[in-house]
């Protein structure tokens, strides 16, 4: 596999290796992510199968902007709003999603949660891996805990990714989860008061 750095080679190596139906470890302003071709059943298949993850829970789909996002999925005006006023940031916005996103992503649901980033390198791996979007969960092996810096990462997560980006350490914050349109949070982390008077006022 390729050795973990920054550079602007092995960005392009990590929008590639997208394309290509392989895996990448990115960082973001939570935790670390485990990114594939979010609209590839096969490449989908394979971050659960590294993961070790259950079929039944759907996995997020990261883009760089908003306006991306609206290529995936048919938000509301309401969730619309609600994703302009805190994307990019370290919130997960569940809408309704459209006909190009796999039953693999969302285990068979008519909703995918939506991650635009607050972090430079997240982004711009999402701008190299266009117009493909690319999978947003965390790097870790399920029911471990979520990876802060790359020298956490399994050996077994390490072994089966083509690229890893390294940032550094995250904050490890987990994102909050909403969906704006019917006025829930489903888990709360960051932001998750500025979140709840938000849905109060709107």
């Amino acid at each position: 596999m390729d050795e973990t750095s920054t550079d602007d080679d092995l960005l392009t190596r990590a929008g590639e290796a997208i394309r290509d139906g392989e895996t990448v470890v990115y960082p973001t302003e939570t935790v670390y992510g485990l990114g594939a071709d979010a609209l590839s059943a096969e490449a989908v298949e394979r971050v659960f199968e590294i993961k070790g993850r259950s079929r039944d829970k759907p996995l997020s789909l990261g883009v760089p902007s908003v306006d991306a996002a609206l290529t995936h999925t048919r938000p509301t005006e309401r969730a619309e709003a609600f994703m302009r006023e805190f994307l990019p940031g370290p919130v997960t916005v569940v809408v309704e999603r459209g006909q190009s996103v796999p039953d693999a992503l969302v285990a068979g649901r008519d909703r995918v949660g939506i991650r635009v980033p607050d972090h430079d390198l997240a982004l711009a791996f999402y701008r190299e891996a266009a117009p493909a979007p690319v999978t947003a969960t965390s790097a870790n092996v399920s029911g471990r805990p979520s990876v802060r810096r790359v020298s956490e990462l399994d050996e077994s997560v390490r072994e089966a990714v083509a690229v890893v980006l390294d940032d550094g350490e995250t904050p490890g914050t987990e994102s909050t989860v909403v969906d704006p349109e019917e006025g829930v949070i489903h888990r709360r982390g960051a932001r998750a008061d500025e979140i709840d008077a938000w849905l109060a006022g709107h």
